[in-house]
């Protein structure tokens, strides 16, 4: 290097020469191109964001959650349905090799590899390029995701049963009372797991609504019916009359004159 190249002069002393960062200048000398954070900015997220949730706020007010009857951890015949965003998830879990001894693949194993995609992304795909058609492996990622998760969505939808879904969560004002002994030593561990935890129907049939007398009631128990298996030999004669009659004298009252709820706080969503 020559003498005195690339350096400045500064006294007796050399130093290098170099050039001073460009310090960001005022927003002034950009006008209409960019604007302060606080408060130009911010404010009208804070804006937004206070129309969003009065229009929530309104949506809940208009169309409020649906209550339904006690939850009861007897009733094996309530069906619970999740959200529409996890649709998908309960449609996987009713195919034949994601369900019953083969759960684990559908609880565990699929969506963890899901997830396990999803975080390794950035490494699956780290292409610089801007447009989706050079980038096969992440557009090829999201367009299965999407088929999937629309497909097991809609197939969910289309094929469950609403009208039960609708009718065995509803709630029920009747004369039943849940303290009996009959109710509480023979009904609930026989009767409930398909007839519904207040006997309003589940995968079995509304045993309050209709108008069934001690003798129909005991053939259908000594006997069975449809799927209904026959009770004769798991139950004495004293038992099943006493089902019997319980089942008999069950009817439908109003709110006041009900034995199976008391006050609005023994409802759940």
């Amino acid at each position: 290097m020559k003498r005195g190249k690339g350096l400045t002069f500064v006294g007796d002393s050399r130093v290098q020469k170099y050039d001073k960062p460009k310090l960001n200048r005022d927003y002034s000398e950009f006008p209409g191109r960019t604007e302060e954070f606080y408060p130009d900015f911010l404010l009208k997220e804070w804006v937004t964001g206070a129309v969003f949730l009065i229009g929530f706020l309104c949506l809940t007010v208009a169309h409020p959650a649906p209550l339904e009857r006690v939850a009861d951890p007897t009733d094996t015949g309530y069906i619970p349905l999740p959200d529409w965003y996890f649709l998908f998830l309960y449609q996987i879990l009713k195919y034949t090799y994601a369900s019953g001894p083969f759960n684990v693949i559908g609880a565990i194993i699929i969506p963890g590899i899901a997830v396990g995609a999803l975080m390794l992304a950035p490494w699956l795909d780290n292409s610089k390029e801007r447009k989706w058609t050079k980038r096969p492996v992440a557009v090829a990622m999201m367009l299965i995701s999407f088929g999937i998760i629309f497909y097991t969505t809609w197939e969910s939808v289309a094929y469950h049963d609403w009208e039960t879904q609708n009718q065995q969560g509803q709630i029920v004002f009747s004369n039943l009372d849940a303290e009996d002994p009959v109710f509480q030593d023979i009904i609930r561990s026989n009767c409930t797991s398909c007839h519904g935890g207040e006997l309003t129907g589940g995968s079995g049939p509304n045993l309050i609504e209709p108008d069934l007398n001690a003798e129909t009631v005991r053939a259908f128990v000594e006997n069975g019916t449809g799927e209904m298996p026959a009770f004769k030999d798991q139950l004495t004669d004293e038992q099943i009359q006493q089902v019997s009659e319980f089942v008999a004298n069950l009817e439908l009252t109003s709110r006041d004159g009900a034995t199976n709820s008391t006050n609005d706080s023994d409802t759940s969503e």
